[in-house]
């Protein structure tokens, strides 16, 4: 199918209707103040819901401080996050949610350059995977603003996956960095933004019970990817990544694969070496397409894995869960 040149010369891995994210602004996360517009292309998908403390005791009525905290997270799990952990203190908003785009192709708009200019706290994810927040946050810089860059906070070199969420060890450091945020730019409200920090880390909890199960069963098993989106979350589990780097690699920067990796690709299926494909539902194009039928055609289970919150799920907790237990059916049907 199509492809779509992103600014950086690079070939977006788009499905025709990518052009649809161009200058296009989706929010995820609360609404901001009454009467105030939203944007959201999803149900109030950020919103926790009347989260308990680790205790079990009710979270503390927030401090009537002013007006909601405009936060941003580029991508919708960290607005969700940031949701969460700020409820209605905050309007949390997101610049990247189509499941459909790749976040290569994004192009500001002036809706997003007056949505990053007026946020208060932003996440980014790092690693190139958002640059252009780079030049949004260079266009509105403001000193009162606080940034969290997670690959900085990980301490993570430039060369590693980027899709670093999928590690179960990322989103609680990310909680703490945010809550810390969230304190300093509301001080009133600091017990409130660490009972709704705990009641996020613990939602996380039914994630890492799942993946420490998940391991103790099937650590060692082959599994292939069309790209590797979730490989901090198998390789905790113990699987076993049997795919070429060098597809992997090409399929992920929009280029076809050599056909000497094409063919050790296929030899998984036809060979029946592995016993699930994890295929990225975010990124089509015909080789990946290929190499769904082919796991199909031979019988091995086939996981989706995607890159932003499907709006089927409210919540990064819900989404995870769902991944997880669809890779355990999937790994019991391929034993």
């Amino acid at each position: 199918m199509p492809r779509f040149l992103a600014r950086d010369g690079r070939v977006s891995r788009c499905t025709l209707r990518a052009p649809l994210l161009l200058g296009l602004l989706l929010v995820a996360g609360c609404a901001g103040p009454a009467g105030s517009p939203t944007l959201s292309a999803r149900p109030p998908a950020a919103t926790a819901s009347s989260p308990t403390s680790s205790s079990g005791s009710a979270e503390p009525t927030p401090v009537d401080s002013g007006p909601p905290l405009p936060v941003l997270g580029t991508e919708n799990f960290y607005a969700d996050l940031l949701a969460q952990v700020g409820g209605s203190r905050v309007a949390a908003s997101s610049l990247l949610n189509d499941p459909n785009a790749d976040p290569h192709a994004f192009e500001s708009s002036p809706q997003s350059g007056a949505l990053v200019a007026d946020s208060r706290l932003v996440i980014v994810n790092g690693l190139g995977y958002d640059a252009f927040m780079q030049k949004l946050l260079a266009a509105s810089n403001r000193p009162d603003r606080v940034v969290i860059n997670v690959q900085q906070l990980l301490g993570l070199p430039s060369d590693v996956n980027v899709h670093i969420w999928y590690d179960p060890a990322t989103m609680p450091k990310v909680a703490e960095a945010a809550a810390g945020a969230l304190t300093k730019l509301d001080p009133p409200n600091s017990g409130y933004f660490e009972a709704r920090k705990a009641a996020y880390l613990a939602g996380l909890k039914p994630i890492i019970d799942n993946v420490a199960a998940l391991k103790a069963r099937f650590a060692g098993t082959p599994i292939a990817f069309t790209e590797d989106v979730a490989g901090y979350l198998t390789d905790t589990i113990g699987l076993v990544v049997k795919s070429p780097p060098g597809f992997m690699k090409a399929v992920e920067e929009g280029i076809d694969p050599g056909p000497a990796d094409v063919a050790a690709e296929r030899d998984l299926f036809t060979m029946h070496l592995v016993k699930v494909l994890l295929y990225n539902s975010q990124v089509q194009s015909p080789i990946t397409q290929q190499i769904h039928d082919l796991a199909q055609t031979n019988g091995v289970p086939i996981v989706g894995v995607a890159e932003t919150i499907p709006s089927t799920y409210q919540h990064f907790q819900d989404w995870q869960v769902a991944q997880l237990d669809e890779l355990e059916q999937a790994l019991l049907k391929g034993a």
